[in-house]
């Protein structure tokens, strides 16, 4: 039976609650990614305590199961006798008690799940996010924790935790703040530097082509930004963890710190860096937008549920929308790079059949289940990219209708002051919130662009601010052929064909490998293959589908060997120059003097 925070859970909760729950996690056999969990809960007088290892992590909208790491579990009472237990779901082990009694658990845990950003060990370091680790009981959730690390003598730990009695020991208000707070303990560097009166911590696990110093002046400029749109900063202090790593990569927003995992290579290249900082200003922004006001779905946590909202594009993709503004605000990055970002973007969404179908309400009520691949193009959007263009119209309309007095960034300021933790919000505040500030119902627009597929036109929207989304200059036009491949030896295996496309409407899928078009072998890319072709030309596609050489025929569509760039008009009018300030905080390029 799952177990659900709630006021009558506290009201029902023994009164010989009120002590610390203490976790202890050693650490001895490193190189096989094991450790040893145990548990000191507060003496109890209910017949059972329900101990629960959370189903999913903050931040990572999917049932992670992660009670499959978990062996050897045993309770005892404070007298070291055996208690019996019995799982009655997956995650939940219910011990029985037959007297008053403090209550100690153990288990082992298998922590090999580094790209997950839940739990790894290894003979260098172990990443701790608590979710991957400690269990917890709803009896003693709102109870003050202790964890101490029994780790190699070398290792250094660091947390977004204030440290208890050791420089392995750490403490928290209740399990809510030290599931939110992950350890790195292990080799690492660290450094530290203080900002506005405010402390902060850049810790780097692993060896890679990163420049310190750079990462260091930039996390510097980026930290500063918080003022642009929030009126206080929730936070003393703060921990940056990154994981310069051979395989994993992503990153994950906490309550007072962030965990950034990059390939150990790619930090070099000025692309690459741009990847690493806009994935900084991306955590750093959740700090406000989701760690000190989320939706209604998400409050409080429910760690062994599904949580639902309709509203996760604003969590994400409003922050992937607001790091680009902060980033150009604070001189991070330049306005050509801006715009890069944005295309890619724009592009992305222009290529993806599914931004037809679902909308970003849509899509993030089904974060949970919601697949990728290619029926995952074909007919779904995502919470990061379609929040993020939904973001940006609306920031856009509101500058526009307002002649740049009013922007989305009011919308978030005005959540954090309305409705900061432990509040939230819904659908309906958010539209009350944008009445509130541009004296319009925005009611209509939700309905079109947030309820319903959002078919926005780009031309329009970059025209308000100053820019244009255009073909290059020497583009040309080419054969089309309406899908994406990757090279399969001698072959092409189709990997994703566009729904309603040419290549769907002749019956090609994804997974079918491409041998020759009218008899000629395919090349290396399918661009190549089609260079010899013409636009419209019906041709023959042999394949093989099932191990058997198959064909069908299909006309090519019209296509061109550049995509569409957004850049800067040449000669903004004033109004055009003025919002684009507006929009962006910095003068647009080609403002007049």
């Amino acid at each position: 039976m799952k177990t659900k925070l709630s006021l009558l859970t506290l009201a029902l909760a023994s009164h010989f609650s009120f002590a610390d729950v203490q976790y202890r996690l050693s650490i001895s056999e490193p190189e096989h990614h094991l450790g040893d969990v145990d548990i000191t809960f507060p003496k109890s007088a209910q017949a059972h305590l329900d101990i629960q290892l959370p189903d999913w992590r903050t931040g990572r909208y999917e049932i992670l199961d992660m009670a499959n790491g978990i062996r050897f579990f045993d309770a005892q009472d404070k007298q070291g006798n055996a208690l019996k237990w019995n799982k009655i779901d997956k995650n939940t082990w219910r011990v029985h008690l037959d007297k008053p009694t403090e209550i100690s658990v153990s288990y082992q845990v298998y922590a090999n799940e580094l790209a997950m950003r839940s739990r790894h060990i290894d003979d260098t370091h172990a990443f701790i996010d608590a979710s991957g680790f400690f269990m917890f009981s709803d009896s003693f959730r709102q109870e003050p924790i202790t964890v101490e690390l029994d780790v190699p003598k070398q290792w250094r730990s660091v947390s977004g935790m204030h440290f208890a009695d050791s420089k392995h020991s750490f403490k928290a208000d209740n399990y809510d703040i030290l599931l939110d707070s992950p350890i790195e303990t292990g080799i690492n560097e660290l450094h530290q530097f203080s900002v506005d009166g405010r402390n902060y911590e850049l810790v780097i696990w692993g060896e890679g082509n990163y420049d310190v110093d750079l990462m260091l002046a930039d996390l510097k400029k980026l930290v500063k930004t918080g003022s642009l749109i929030w009126h206080d900063y929730p936070y003393d202090r703060y921990v940056f963890m990154v994981h310069a790593t051979s395989g994993a990569r992503g990153a994950t927003e906490h309550l007072n710190s962030t965990i950034i995992q990059r390939h150990r290579d790619r930090f070099g290249s000025r692309s690459d860096y741009l990847g690493f900082i806009s994935t900084a200003a991306h955590e750093f922004i959740h700090t406000w937008n989701v760690k000190n006001y989320r939706p209604s779905g998400l409050v409080p946590y429910d760690y062994v549920a599904i949580n639902y909202s309709e509203l996760l594009w604003l969590v994400e993709g409003s922050t992937s929308y607001l790091e680009d503004y902060l980033l150009l605000s604070a001189g991070i990055t330049t306005n050509q790079e801006f715009y890069q970002g944005l295309t890619r973007t724009v592009n992305r969404h222009m290529q993806t059949p599914g931004r037809k179908v679902q909308s970003v309400a849509h899509t993030s009520f089904d974060k949970w289940i919601n697949q990728g691949g290619d029926h995952g193009k074909n007919y779904s959007t995502n919470i990061y990219s379609e929040g993020a263009l939904v973001s940006m119209a609306l920031d856009i309309d509101l500058i526009d209708k307002s002649n740049g007095e009013v922007s989305y960034r009011d919308v978030h300021a005005e959540l954090y002051k309305q409705h900061k933790l432990p509040k939230s919000f819904d659908t309906d505040d958010v539209k009350r919130i944008l009445k509130e500030i541009s004296g319009r119902d925005y009611s209509k627009w939700w309905s079109e662009y947030v309820d319903g597929p959002a078919i926005l036109d780009f031309d329009s929207l970059f025209n308000k601010v100053g820019l244009e989304y255009v073909y290059p200059a020497g583009t040309t036009e080419v054969a089309k052929f309406d899908g994406t491949s990757k090279s399969a030896g001698q072959l092409l295996e189709l990997t994703h064909v566009a729904r309603e496309g040419n290549a769907w409407a002749a019956g090609l899928t994804a997974g079918d490998k491409i041998v020759a078009i009218n008899k000629h072998q395919v090349r290396k890319d399918m661009a190549t293959t089609l260079s010899m072709f013409k636009a419209e030309d019906v041709v023959t596609v042999d394949f093989i589908r099932r191990h058997k050489l198959m064909s069908v025929e299909l006309k090519l569509g019209k296509g061109y060997n550049r995509s569409k760039v957004i850049r800067a008009l040449k000669a903004p009018s004033k109004r055009q120059a003025k919002l684009y300030r507006a929009w962006t905080g910095v003068e647009h390029p080609n403002a007049s003097k």
